[in-house]
């Protein structure tokens, strides 16, 4: 499946600069107790701009409120990721895993008029299939049929475990037919969702203004009669813009932390993704020491995790060495002292592995990753690995950087247990773009065995990856980062993993 992640240079900006506070996910409340009321207005402070209102283009990162005002979707994500009902009140999987079965709701009109019916949705999602980012979400689908004006039939070639997960995390917006053919829909959108964007009002990469549509079936989950979101890029620029009121939920800063307390604001964070080394050479193919397993864990020992977090994430987020997200029901605590910080420990694994003395190595280099470079050169030089830094721009380097054995990098992470096996193991992916994990003695065989297990057994199949993944170590992860968002009281956020900004269903009164 082609990763198709959120903008690279924004995700680590937004690790960097952004990342969320040591607060609670809960709502903070006023001093006297009380919350108070919820305001009428959901005015948001977002990161970036929208990619395009075309979800066929659009990335899941950011663009999640944008494209939910506008857009119903199929199947929608709870807090926990997983897939639940939306425009399709449920839905059947055969008893082969191969047919998945849609029964639509039928009380819905576009914003042009016309109604949403199985036709629609099929257009929808023939399109989506066939996008350059809404298709990862379709690489098994064979067949999308009309069974009738209520159900709509997906034929798989082979049992798929994430499309679910994939449609609800922002790849299974409905649109107009009428729009799809004529090609418009990064200019005007034209959904069934729950607010109308007023073109008239908005003024594209600044602000954009929202009318809330009428008697619209899910009203009671889009409680905000008006709706604007205003893409700022400058975190100073953004939280002034939320102490002077012109915005009431905000993407925050760390450093705003103890500011957001004493304005009595609502804080709420989660895990986003993982920064460390990303190993592409498991054989030894490009470089030879990365072939041996001790070489690969003498890289673990080599940082230390807490002290990176520290010093480049402001302390917002976990160290661990492991990509499923913290508190997940895969990541297993106990695995991050594993690789407890050991120079001594590492030099040692290195000399059994043949190169007591080190090894030499070039790797990538870009402005956006710079504040990461200091605790890698200390790290590799203090047990004698030599690196030449080949200094690149960024779009340069998301198309270099994966050609190194190895590389610096931010990568977000998903809710999906099966859909972290697939992204960061299995499949082809822009910093992965050769995946070499079938020619591993051990861990071919378990991801073998998370393919073909269900349920309970499929659970236990993917905690068994996870630890083989750690004692192999695939990569040196450094830490989880997390978002942190703040909002005035009555507005409530709960942050998903998966999405740099959830969608507007994750943002209610309260």
């Amino acid at each position: 499946m082609k990763r198709v992640p959120l903008a690279i240079a924004a995700a680590v900006a937004a690790v960097l600069a952004l990342t969320s506070c040591s607060g609670g996910a809960g709502a903070t409340q006023a001093s006297d107790g009380a919350a108070a009321s919820a305001p009428d207005d959901l005015n948001i402070g977002n990161f970036l701009d929208v990619t395009s209102w075309d979800p066929s283009l659009a990335d899941i990162g950011f663009d999640g409120p944008y494209l939910s005002a506008v857009y119903d979707t199929l199947v929608a994500l709870d807090k926990d990721g997983k897939p639940i009902p939306s425009f399709a009140t449920k839905w059947t999987v055969s008893g082969d895993d191969k047919i998945i079965d849609f029964d639509l709701r039928t009380d819905a009109k576009f914003s042009d008029g016309e109604k949403v019916d199985a036709d629609a949705v099929v257009k929808s999602l023939e399109y989506l299939k066939a996008g350059a980012r809404s298709g990862e979400a379709y690489t098994n689908v064979s067949a999308i049929t009309a069974k009738d004006d209520h159900t709509v039939e997906v034929a798989l070639t082979q049992r798929d475990d994430t499309i679910l997960y994939l449609m609800g995390l922002g790849r299974s917006y409905i649109m107009s037919p009428k729009s799809i053919a004529a090609g418009s829909l990064g200019k005007e959108p034209i959904g069934s969702g729950p607010y109308v964007l007023d073109s008239a009002k908005s003024v594209a990469g600044s602000e954009y203004h929202f009318t809330k549509v009428k008697d619209h079936w899910d009203a009671k989950t889009y409680a905000f009669s008006n709706l604007a979101i205003f893409p700022i890029q400058d975190a100073t620029a953004r939280h002034n813009a939320m102490l002077s009121g012109q915005i009431n939920l905000e993407y925050g800063d760390v450093a705003n932390q103890s500011q957001a307390d004493q304005q009595g604001w609502n804080t709420a964070d989660r895990v986003s993704g993982w920064a460390g080394l990303v190993i592409t050479d498991h054989t030894g193919a490009k470089s030879k020491p990365l072939g041996s397993v001790e070489v690969r864990q003498a890289l673990n020992y080599a940082f230390d995790g807490a002290a990176v977090l520290k010093a480049v994430g402001n302390g917002a987020g976990v160290a661990t060495n492991q990509v499923f997200p913290d508190g997940g029901d895969i990541n297993d605590p106990s695995l991050n002292k594993t690789y407890a910080y050991d120079v001594a420990k590492a030099k040692e694994l290195l000399a059994k592995a043949g190169y007591a003395d080190g090894f030499s190595i070039s790797m990538p280099m870009s402005p956006v990753f710079e504040m990461w470079k200091p605790s890698a050169e200390q790290a590799l030089t203090a047990i004698g690995v030599k690196v030449t830094w080949d200094n690149m721009q960024m779009p340069d380097y998301q198309t270099n950087a994966p050609n190194y054995p190895m590389f610096i990098s931010f990568l977000a992470m998903d809710g999906n247990d099966v859909a972290t096996v697939q992204r960061q193991v299995t499949s082809k992916q822009w910093f992965n773009p050769n995946p070499d994990f079938a020619s591993n003695v051990v861990i071919a065989p378990l991801v073998k065995k998370v393919q073909e297990s269900k349920g309970a057994d499929q659970t236990a199949a993917i905690k068994e990856l996870d630890k083989a993944l750690v004692d192999q170590a695939w990569w040196s992860v450094w830490y989880q980062a997390k978002n942190t968002f703040y909002s005035v009281q009555g507005i409530k956020v709960q942050p998903i993993v998966g999405m740099m900004f959830p969608t507007l269903r994750s943002i209610t009164k309260g």
